[in-house]
């Protein structure tokens, strides 16, 4: 059998998005989810997560939706910029400052709404692994000694431009960094497409549980009863709850020996 860990990301995003993360959890179709914690509606649906086991819930540090937590930041960006943006500042070297300060806001209130530590860090469209941002990530991954994920090898299928450009924009310098500071990670990253609503996501799963090699991370975005208003890949993260909440991805796992595990 060949272990996999399977991430749901942006819970506390949206209604549809929380009620799909956790009815997977509920099914043991997840092993772990990642918290947007700068959503308006966190405080509401942080509190729900003290349910779920504490080795499962992550940090999902977020730079690209929505707003600021600290107010040190929020005087360079009243909104965070868009995904673009902040990779051109980052390889320009023109990122702020005060994003460190903003990474400690985000960690502290999942503590404080979730009354415990994350047990992993990633980022809210891999923005953990840019230039700029990953050594204070780094850093408090050492500090609480937890793992980072890993976004410098992404086998496909499919994709190869977008995986590459993942893995450039800082991927592969991360697993570099956490190699030298001894720090856990998944051996790679599945999971990226398109996110295209029409796409066959049961045909991509199966791709990637072919491809991923023992402990990868897989990492989806399910919705149940949505879309969100205003989420732009909202259909496409129903299609994804039922294809995970389905017999079809359980007969899947079966067909390809991989059996679920923990980030």
């Amino acid at each position: 059998m060949k272990r996999l860990a399977v991430c749901a990301d942006d819970y506390g995003l949206g209604p549809a998005v929380d009620r799909g993360i956790l009815a997977l959890v509920g099914q043991g179709r997840i092993t772990a989810l990642s918290a947007l914690v700068t959503a308006l509606r966190w405080a509401q649906a942080g509190p729900a997560l003290r349910e779920v086991g504490a080795d499962i819930t992550g940090l999902h540090f977020n730079l690209t939706e929505g707003e600021p937590l600290s107010a040190e930041l929020r005087r360079h960006w009243p909104r965070f910029p868009s995904l673009g943006a902040v990779i051109a500042q980052a390889f320009l070297g023109r990122l702020p400052g005060a994003l460190a300060g903003e990474f400690e806001a985000q960690l502290q209130r999942f503590i404080d709404v979730t009354g415990r530590a994350p047990a992993f860090i990633d980022g809210h469209q891999h923005v953990h692994a840019l230039p700029g941002v990953r050594p204070f990530v780094l850093e408090a991954a050492a500090r609480l000694g937890v793992p980072l994920r890993n976004t410098g090898r992404l086998p496909g299928p499919g994709f190869a431009f977008k995986r590459r450009v993942i893995e450039a924009c800082g991927g592969r310098a991360l697993v570099a960094e956490m190699r030298a500071r001894g720090l856990r990670a998944a051996p790679a990253l599945v999971g990226v497409y398109g996110f295209d609503p029409q796409a066959d996501y049961r045909a991509l799963m199966r791709g990637w549980l072919g491809s991923a090699p023992d402990g990868a991370l897989l990492f989806c975005h399910p919705a149940q009863g949505g879309p969100d208003a205003g989420d732009a890949i909202g259909a496409a993260r129903v299609r994804e709850m039922a294809y995970l909440a389905s017999e079809a991805f359980a007969a899947d796992l079966a067909e390809f020996g991989v059996t679920l595990s923990g980030v």
